[in-house]
């Protein structure tokens, strides 16, 4: 049947079911995300955060070899140093750094002296101190004499006493300068 001439008719899509094994609709498309910075700030700043720490471990590291290594630069710094530690400090770790490899026996009779100001202070209840005066040098080559006098003071119920040594120093030119041989002059 027809509908009348001039007359509107309205279509209406049929619904239609869709069959019970048809195919999924098809995904919606994945919007791009912008770029990301918060990854590329947090990667620059974890970049710079490791080269200040390798650069601050190489600064500490340089630094703590400059503090710990004696100057061994001239045979009256290395005479200074090494009584300063050895009979001042009473660090034999740090004298050993400034001794010949085959000076055993060359120190000697500056062991006797410690070990005798050691006794005398426990013998007496004194305050033993050790200073020197200046150092005389006397080199030849790459060996070199250094001379002082060794000042050794006492204070017992505030009486105070003290004795002047001469002492000579032999030191040698390796790579640095050590000490060899000391011995009493006189």
């Amino acid at each position: 049947m027809q509908p009348p001439a001039g007359s509107q008719v309205s279509r209406v899509p049929a619904q239609r079911t869709p069959p019970e094994h048809s195919a999924p609709p098809a995904p919606l498309p994945v919007p791009q995300r912008p770029p990301r910075r918060l990854r590329t700030v947090l990667t620059v700043v974890a970049g710079v955060l490791a080269l200040l720490c390798v650069g601050g471990g190489i600064t500490g590291y340089v630094l703590y070899e400059r503090a710990a290594t004696p100057d061994r630069s001239a045979p009256d710094v290395v005479v200074d140093n090494y009584l300063r530690e050895f009979l001042v400090n009473e660090n034999d770790t740090r004298a050993s750094l400034l001794v010949c490899s085959e000076s055993s026996d060359g120190l000697a009779a500056l062991r006797a002296l410690r070990n005798d100001l050691r006794d005398r202070e426990r013998r007496f209840s004194a305050t033993l101190t050790v200073s020197w005066g200046a150092l005389l040098v006397q080199r030849d080559g790459e060996t070199a004499q250094v001379e002082t006098d060794l000042i050794l003071s006492a204070a017992v119920d505030g009486i105070s006493q003290s004795d002047r040594q001469r002492w000579r120093f032999q030191t040698r030119l390796d790579d640095h300068w050590t000490i060899c041989m000391a011995n009493m002059v006189g």
